[in-house]
């Protein structure tokens, strides 16, 4: 993109490359005037202004009729495409044409959203609006504020409770887990007894360097400690150590409804009570018109309620 000297500009009026425009068109002072809705005076001191800022008569008096001069007619070309590019800037945000639409917008999500909500998303998108990308970044408790203060990502959904100023945000739904584990190789009923769960070993979601995990954190606040063997970022490899080793895999439910089964694992709901923090929608204050994210922010929703929810989880076998 070619610089800018804003300070050479600043002195330059946009009414005055309007009223250029303007006499360009009508090539009378007076019709200009009457198009603008201004005074004649008015339009004289604009194109007085003009001239003397681009040391040019741009127009002349020939006969009856005025004329423009040659650099008149060299500016006008690129004046009117200016003005064109700005008006097209001022009404940029006022429309947005999902079929036509051709723009990528960047999401910031958590593990389960990743496996949960985009699959779903863009199977909706592909049809309802095919020119459209999505860039997904991964998202922790911890980078969730700069990245979107810092207009990394468009929205953030996942990992975070509370509402920072100059953030908006809702509740997308409440979060509840279910555990997950290979009949094969863990003789446990179905649903299991809270004793049983208590007495395996686990596997758990952790994106910090504690291997409690953010179950085994909940529980603690309880009271309870579990055997946690195995910590990772991500819910596959729980999942994975779940159909190979004798570990529960407490994964949130809508991950079990959808891959428990392509790993073979049979789930059921965790048999402890634990209230996590609802998954959310986040997005910064400035982004909150932008009618573009405001259709995203409607598909999200879609997509979320396409899957199914967490009283619907299955005690699978």
């Amino acid at each position: 993109m070619d610089n800018i000297d804003h300070f050479n500009l600043r002195s330059f009026d946009l009414n005055l490359m309007i009223a250029f425009d303007a006499m360009m068109q009508e090539m009378s002072v007076t019709k200009a005037a009457e198009k603008l809705r201004i005074g004649q005076s008015a339009m004289s001191h604009n194109l007085n202004t003009l001239r003397m800022l681009l040391a040019d008569d741009l127009f002349v008096r020939v006969g009856q009729k005025m004329q423009p001069t040659a650099k008149a007619r060299a500016l006008a070309g690129p004046v009117r495409t200016a003005l064109s590019q700005a008006q097209n800037a001022l009404h940029a945000t006022d429309s947005f044409d999902p079929q036509t639409a051709q723009r990528v917008f960047r999401l910031g999500v958590t593990g389960e959203m990743d496996m949960i909500l985009l699959p779903v998303l863009m199977q909706h998108l592909q049809q309802q609006a095919p020119g459209i990308k999505i860039l997904s970044r991964t998202i922790t408790s911890e980078t969730v504020d700069g990245m979107i203060n810092g207009g990394e990502i468009d929205l953030a959904i996942g990992c975070k409770s509370q509402l920072n100023t100059g953030h908006f945000g809702e509740v997308l739904f409440n979060s509840e887990v279910a555990c997950c584990f290979n009949p094969d190789i863990l003789d446990l009923p179905l649903p299991m007894s809270r004793a049983q769960y208590l007495a395996s070993r686990h596997a758990v979601l952790s994106q910090t360097e504690n291997v409690a995990g953010c179950v085994g954190v909940a529980l603690q606040g309880m009271g309870i400690e579990l055997d946690v063997v195995l910590a990772a970022p991500d819910f596959m490899p729980l999942l994975a150590a779940a159909r190979n080793s004798a570990v529960i895999a407490t994964v949130p439910c809508r991950i079990a409804n959808q891959y428990a089964p392509l790993f073979g694992l049979s789930y059921c709901s965790m048999p402890i009570d634990v209230a996590f923090p609802p998954v959310r929608m986040n997005w910064a204050v400035w982004t909150d018109k932008d009618v573009g994210l405001i259709w995203l922010r409607d598909q999200i929703r879609t997509a979320i309620n396409a899957i199914a929810p967490d009283r619907e989880l299955q005690a699978a076998e």
